[in-house]
């Protein structure tokens, strides 16, 4: 049908753009702020773009949702400043004959918000923070540039070395200084490589001089070596942290159902909720007078976009504090919001007035006047 159709391949085009746009300012921003944690040690600077990536992905969701809903409201709204929706009107289409293609053209889109809510978003999160416990439980000797002071994994220690080998496990002139049983000791020596015994890893250092001072006295003690072992830190062995509740997989949520938990779970399902709701949204925030523009109508439309948004944000904080249970608080938000926007589109398909009009008056009253 040529209403289908065209309302759909039009919508297409707007969709593909606003996503284009959305995903590169995304990604610039991303790769700004991991460039950023890269800096500060948090980040392996030679994994930033697949941490980038990996961001990116996560807040998929968001971003095929906003792009879904202003390509609704862009197309719609340039339909009415054209005089397209009068035609449409004229001939015999109301507004809540718009809701069937829209929703034609939106469920591939709900479908991959949905995918990247409960799947997509705790396997991204999982990759990166896997990636960040890698990089901070590496060994000392692997924490260290040729030229830079590194602290240790514990920051109990600074090592310095002068240059190393390609593959990282052998260093020349190497300084290790640290604080030990009230001890300032000061360690030096020409070469150093690392080896691992049981579950530790160990810097064994030749030809060296170790000096050691007492942090309440002047007295030193200096003694040479020809090899001396020293830790670095860095165990093979996994960190006992829990896991965050935002790498966990939606079954593993569902299976432990802690408040920390439950306020995932309301994300994960509000986004794509949220999704539904946006289409019907954006199809009542998407009328137009053609004599005022449109500009004013889309930046009403990104706020109750934004306030939407922030109120998902706001209600896992809520239920994962305990102030509201989740179902209670999908439906009331969710639910709400979908009422909202079915009142919304009928107001504007059979033209309800909030306010009574006025009567106009007659012709025999303005002759007696």
């Amino acid at each position: 049908m040529l209403f289908h159709s065209s309302l759909r391949k039009e919508l297409s085009r707007s969709f593909g753009a606003t996503l284009v746009v959305l995903v590169t300012i995304v990604m610039t921003m991303m790769l700004i702020r991991t460039l950023g944690l890269a800096s500060k040690g948090s980040v392996n600077p030679s994994e930033v773009f697949l941490v980038m990536t990996y961001t990116v992905l996560g807040y998929m969701p968001t971003i095929l949702s906003l792009s879904l809903f202003i390509a609704i409201v862009g197309t719609l709204s340039r339909m009415y400043s054209d005089s397209e929706m009068v035609i449409w009107f004229s001939s015999g289409r109301g507004l809540a004959d718009f809701v069937e293609p829209v929703f034609r053209f939106a469920w591939p889109v709900l479908v991959l918000i949905a995918m990247f809510a409960l799947i997509g978003w705790p396997w991204a999160n999982s990759q990166t923070q896997g990636m960040r416990d890698q990089y901070e439980h590496r060994s000392d000797i692997e924490r260290v540039a040729p030229g830079e002071f590194r602290e240790s994994a514990g920051r109990n220690r600074v090592f310095f070395i002068d240059k190393d080998t390609p593959d990282g496990a052998t260093a020349s002139n190497v300084f290790i200084s640290s604080v030990e049983r009230n001890l300032q000791i000061t360690t030096s020596a020409r070469s150093g490589h690392v080896e691992t015994i049981g579950d530790a890893r160990y810097l064994l250092l030749s030809n060296g001089q170790r000096v050691e001072r007492p942090l309440s006295s002047t007295e030193l003690k200096i003694s040479e070596f020809q090899t001396y072992g020293a830790r670095t830190g860095g165990d093979s062995g996994n960190s006992g942290d829990a896991e965050p509740a935002r790498s966990l997989t939606t079954l593993s949520l569902l299976r432990k159902p802690t408040l920390m938990n439950l306020g995932e779970l309301a994300w994960r399902f509000g986004m794509v909720l949220a999704g539904a709701n946006f289409v019907l949204l954006a199809l009542a925030l998407s009328s137009v007078n053609p004599r005022v523009g449109r500009s004013g109508n889309l930046l009403f439309a990104l706020f109750a976009f934004v306030i939407y948004y922030n109120m998902i944000n706001l209600g896992q904080s809520w239920v994962s504090t305990g102030r509201y249970g989740m179902g209670g608080f999908l439906l009331a938000l969710h639910g709400g919001t979908l009422l909202i926007g079915l009142a919304w589109l009928a107001k504007r398909h059979y033209n309800w007035s909030l306010l009574p009009r006025r009567a106009g008056r007659s012709p025999a009253n303005e002759s007696h006047a």
